[in-house]
């Protein structure tokens, strides 16, 4: 198996030998070749021939945006991961980099300590996303099933022998959706793709450090007809309403006498992830046990699994992104290789099948006012 090659684009000297280092010292990938700013890494592009980037927001001569601008010209086919800081002008331009193509970002360590615990936030955040997104030439070989080939999926892929929709009579209540590496983007084409407001709520976690995920519920409210917001703790949910978990806590839901409502927690990570997708569909299903939708969309490692065993235990239905439109084939993959997803379809028609399912149980009949 050939060896990651990684450019990394900083024009921070510390920053990029401590980055180099945790790369160099990963198996699988090394660092090709180093760069101070845009200018400078267009110019050694051919040189280095890099599987894939990491690329600093804020350099001189040419930041970060315009060098991925670029390099969308030039060489599309080069994965680039966005290194910003936990600000709101770093987060803005992160967001910004996601829409103009980037794969995916990793806040530059802030208030960690040690040079040591730098090191192992890096090896945790960034390590396992070269990896991913490097591409699947540089993936080991799968593991072959008792029939000596390797387990494939379909868009048709289902986990029952059923119509695609489970023949469920009962109404969906809310729909629960997760989302990683590749999510922002996935997440405004899905809801701006929405014909109208739901005539339920929905509950999203995506993986998003602190900052990020304010601003980008205000960016998802921008691009649908929906109302989208960050979960407030204690907040009544609303038909038609979408409720992101904001960045750094969980969201789970709870039933009062005044309705459903969002918690947010700041409970221990689970798989490392905080929020997590199987924290709020967890207690999904204690507020609306079979009554769910769940809808998991491109992203890194498993999260959601485990929430939408229990959705699918509950009489619930589960929707997932396909491989070849996912950035990362994850936790849809997860999902889908686990048998408990209802339908496999690409991104761009989950919204229209969103709408097939509310339509199909009775819930989506007309439109509703935002």
């Amino acid at each position: 198996m050939s060896e990651i090659r990684v450019m990394v684009v900083d024009d921070s000297i510390v920053v990029r030998k401590m980055v180099t280092d945790v790369i160099n010292s990963a198996t699988g990938m090394t660092v090709a070749g180093t760069a101070r700013n845009g200018v400078e890494a267009l110019a050694r592009l051919a040189d280095v021939a890099p599987d894939i980037m990491t690329l600093d927001i804020e350099m001189p001569d040419m930041d970060g945006l315009e060098t991925l601008r670029r390099l969308r010209d030039i060489r599309p086919d080069i994965p680039v991961i966005m290194f910003s800081t936990l600000t709101v002008q770093g987060s803005e331009a992160t967001l910004d980099a996601l829409t103009l193509g980037a794969r995916d970002y990793v806040a530059k360590p802030a208030n960690v300590g040690s040079v040591t615990a730098v090191v192992e936030e890096l090896e945790r955040e960034l390590v396992p996303r070269v990896r991913a997104l490097a591409g699947p030439r540089f993936a080991p070989p799968a593991t072959p099933s008792a029939t000596g080939s390797a387990p494939t999926t379909t868009a048709s892929t289902v986990r029952r022998s059923d119509d695609g929709f489970g023949n469920r009579m009962n109404p969906i209540e809310a729909v629960v959706v997760a989302s990683s590496t590749g999510g922002p983007v996935a997440l405004e084409e899905v809801l701006s793709s929405l014909s109208r407001p739901l005539p339920v709520p929905m509950f999203i976690t995506q993986h998003i450090p602190p900052v990020f995920s304010g601003l980008l519920a205000a960016r998802l409210d921008g691009a649908t007809s929906l109302r989208v917001t960050e979960g407030v703790d204690g907040e009544v949910s609303q038909p038609g309403h979408v409720y992101l978990a904001p960045g750094g806590f969980h969201m789970r839901l709870a039933r009062t006498a005044n309705g459903v409502i969002t918690r947010i927690h700041d409970d221990p990570p689970i798989q490392y992830c905080r929020p997590a997708a199987d924290a709020m569909f967890g207690s999904a299903v204690d507020v609306y046990g079979g009554n769910l939708l769940a809808v998991v969309l491109t992203g890194m490692g498993h999260d959601g699994r485990d929430g939408c065993e229990m959705i699918c235990a509950a009489g619930g239905s589960v929707l997932a992104q396909d491989e070849a439109t996912s950035v990362v084939w994850g936790m849809p993959g997860a999902v889908t290789e686990a048998g408990l997803a209802n339908e496999v379809v690409p991104l761009g028609e989950v919204a229209e099948r969103i709408e097939s399912w509310l339509t199909k149980h009775g819930t989506l009949t007309g439109a509703m006012t935002r």
